[in-house]
């Protein structure tokens, strides 16, 4: 097997396509790039420009380069001696445009006799033989459905006609009627669909990869490249959606030839990967969370939390705002997943329908991780169903009814429930809670359990020596297409743990200038915008909306509360409108910028200088402080990095760790030195610094006990150092003479002092001279 030292993510879409992904690598293989780590670019609805929304696997996007694309980018790559990874989607397909999709289209058009028919999840039986579509604005707009074209019109939305259903003149209702699918008013989505999807979004349908020929047919593009040659890896997305992830690991391994998988798995804290699972790892996001955390002080936590409470009119228990967004979601927009796993509960139990569902609902809001693959995780399951009960004692017997029914793996309600679990937990938890536990913004990023607050180094350290010993080929990140801020942002918005008091003052004018009668939001919102800033209006107006209806305490997605919005649109244009906001908010930024950026570069340098394979999210060589999507999917400009990089390697040295090529420096420096000095990262073992800073530095040594290797050494709660006096008598020990990849500058062996290794900057990359 072939496997990457690291990755470098780049977002294929029609305004940057294979071909573009060819051109630039040279500059990635100058970066110090192993593989390239395309999106996905299997054919996709047209106009996407995230490409989960494949439309059709057979063939490569025509859009995002076509066949001819992979060919040229796979090319550059291994004339470079580089890799290629690719994401790909197993879990569903994109329906918002039937016509577009070849085996949608089939689907409605002949119904259960279809050739694809088994390859989506309906539940045809509660569809009265069709599978419902909720397009229309309301029930009663199938008055308005038209015939043209030999097809069903329902103003730009096309469906096809049955055979043998349609006569010049008939009436159009009529005509639906005979259909194979019907369609309906789009807020009966909640209750009364009847095809699996992903998540609440029902122009992504689910499919059957679990049935061997459905799996053929959607990977035999996929199979392809690998007997070309043209791919080396593949990174498989949501696979807490399928039926059988363990089995279809091992299928995929098999067809691929035994190469390099990864999956996009959230595990919770304490959780790991089922031994059973065929890969490499995850997409890094555990990774990102350790790293965030070894740079925060744990003595913000008090005031932070005290701030919080203020905002909120008590503290917050986030156990139990979890357990109350959960079933926000099992009773909303899941509903109809839940009615389908309570329409399995055998009549033989004995448990009405809404009874079931109601049981069935807070197992699931009780559940700790997002799913179980069972038989590994059914004490998981059983600790669900006590804590459930503990909640509601009257549902004692219904869970007592269910517990079984729900243990058995290979009955369908079984199966089902471990898919829907993972729903629950995305919705509720990362799209909803996150939103609302806004004491400290870096803790609610994905993968992220933000009751941890902080983590120590020797913590840190602990953790690292695990990933190094269990997942050394596991990826690491710290921004991805996904994250609600990128790494640029939180690092900035870390600091506030270290300036507490002020940030509570400094959010006390912000109210008072611009006041939202939502606290916590606020805070979240003013939290987001100094992280970001600057930005332009349009960025952060559209970001506010997104995070105020998420969160769904003053608005929502459904039915928008207009006044609330008119009033966070007001707070948002406060920050370039009215002098006083946007005074505070540079002032603000100002105060964070320098220990920002020292935690950013810290923060950059670990991830890619740790246990095992980190990867770069495209662009972030330089600063970047992007929100949530789709801010986090902005174009950028290679020219700017590639000229910058050259000049680097010229000679110029950025003058401050302030400086944009500061960040290029040290990613460029880490990247090389892993992909050129592999021996230099065999091991992991803990620095420990002396004297009176030493709790500020974080350091490791990537080598072994009989052969050192690269030193990183990392500057934590930078405001901290500076308020005592900087590192006055701290140093480490150092082994043998070794010089700075980022200076040039050499040290040791013996004592040395730490400001001296850090004069110029807040990190350093030390490598053995000899």
């Amino acid at each position: 097997m072939r496997t990457p030292v690291s990755t470098y993510r780049l977002q294929i879409r029609p305004g940057f396509t294979l071909q573009d992904a060819a051109q630039t690598v040279p500059y990635l293989k100058s970066l110090g790039v192993d593989w390239i780590y395309l999106s996905p670019i299997l054919t996709a609805e047209r106009g996407s420009d995230h490409g989960y929304d494949v439309t059709d696997p057979s063939a490569i996007d025509p859009d995002r380069g076509g066949a001819e694309g992979l060919l040229a980018a796979s090319t550059a790559a291994r004339e470079a001696g580089m890799g290629v990874l690719v994401d790909i989607v197993p879990n569903h397909v994109g329906v918002a445009t039937p016509a577009q999709n070849p085996w949608w289209w089939s689907l409605l058009k002949e119904g259960q006799q279809s050739r694809y028919a088994q390859a989506f999840d309906v539940d045809w039986d509660f569809g009265g033989g069709r599978v419902r579509i909720p397009v229309l604005g309301a029930d009663s707009d199938v008055d308005a459905l038209e015939i043209r074209d030999g097809e069903l019109r329902y103003y730009d939305h096309r469906f096809p006609l049955a055979e043998g259903s349609y006569t010049e003149g008939d009436d159009p209702r009529a005509v639906h009627d005979r259909q194979h699918y019907e369609l309906i008013g789009w807020r009966r989505a909640d209750t009364d669909l009847n095809y699996r999807r992903f998540f609440a979004v029902n122009s992504l349908a689910g499919i059957r990869v679990e049935l061997p020929e459905v799996f053929d047919e959607a990977h035999a593009e996929v199979m392809r490249w690998f007997r070309e040659g043209l791919v080396d890896g593949l990174r498989i997305d949501h696979p807490d959606g399928l039926a059988d992830p363990e089995g279809y690991l091992r299928r995929l391994r098999d067809v691929t030839g035994g190469s390099y998988l990864l999956i996009e798995k959230i595990l919770e804290p304490g959780e790991s990967l089922p031994a059973g699972f065929e890969c490499e790892g995850t997409t890094g996001y555990d990774a990102l969370a350790d790293v965030d955390r070894v740079f925060i002080d744990a003595a913000g936590q008090g005031p932070l939390d005290a701030l919080d409470a203020e905002l909120r009119g008590g503290a917050a228990d986030y156990d139990d705002m979890i357990r109350g967004t959960k079933r926000r979601i099992t009773d909303g927009i899941l509903h109809s997943e839940i009615l389908r796993l309570a329409r399995l509960v055998p009549a033989a139990a004995g448990l009405a329908q809404e009874a079931a569902a109601d049981a069935l609902s807070e197992i699931i809001a009780a559940f700790p991780v997002y799913r179980s693959y069972l038989p590994e995780g059914a004490d998981v399951l059983k600790e669900a169903c006590e804590l459930a009960v503990r909640r509601r004692p009257e549902l004692e017997g219904a869970v007592g009814v269910l517990l079984p029914l729900l243990l058995d793996k290979d009955a369908e309600l079984g199966i089902r429930f471990q898919q829907t679990s993972g729903m629950v937990m995305a919705k509720g938890v990362e799209d909803t809670a996150f939103f609302r536990y806004t004491r400290l913004g870096t803790l609610t990023e994905v993968g992220a359990d933000p009751t941890e607050f902080a983590v120590a180094p020797e913590e840190f350290h602990t953790r690292m020596a695990r990933r190094q010993a269990g997942q050394p080929l596991s990826m690491t990140t710290l921004s991805t297409h996904d994250t609600k801020r990128s790494e640029d942002t939180r690092a900035r918005i870390s600091v506030l743990a270290e300036l507490a008091p002020e940030w509570q003052a400094s959010l006390q004018r912000l109210q008072k200038l611009a006041p939202l009668p939502d606290g916590p939001l606020a805070n979240l919102l003013w939290q987001a915008i100094a992280g970001a800033w600057p930005a332009d209006r349009d960025r952060l107006q559209s970001y506010a909306q997104k995070a105020a209806r998420e969160a769904g305490n003053s608005t929502n997605w459904i039915d928008p509360d207009k006044a609330f919005e008119a009033k966070l649109s007001a707070a948002v244009d406060a920050a370039f409108d009215t002098p006083e906001v946007t005074a505070e908010l540079e002032s603000l930024v100002a105060l964070l910028e320098p220990y920002g950026a020292a935690n950013s570069l810290g923060a950059k340098l670990v991830q890619l200088t740790m246990p095992g394979v980190p990867d770069v999210y495209q662009g972030t060589e330089f600063w970047d402080r992007s929100l949530t999507d789709p801010d986090n999917r902005r174009p950028f400009d290679f020219g700017a990095r590639r000229r910058a990089l050259a000049a680097l390697d010229a000679g110029e040295r950025p003058a401050s760790f302030l400086d944009e090529a500061a960040k290029l420096l040290v990613t460029s420096r880490a990247l090389r030195l892993r992909r050129d000095r592999p021996e230099l990262f065999t091991g992991y073992t803990p620095v420990t610094a002396a004297g009176t800073a030493a709790a500020h530095l974080l350091a490791f040594d990537r080598g072994t006990p009989s052969a050192p290797g690269a030193l990183t050494l990392a500057t934590r709660l930078p405001r901290g150092l500076e308020q005592h006096g900087g590192w006055q008598d701290t140093t480490i020990e150092l082994a043998a003479a070794m010089a700075d990849e980022l200076t040039g500058s050499t040290h040791g062996p013996g004592t040395v002092a730490v400001r001296e290794i850090l004069r110029d900057y807040p990190v350093a990359l030390l490598v053995p001279t000899a």
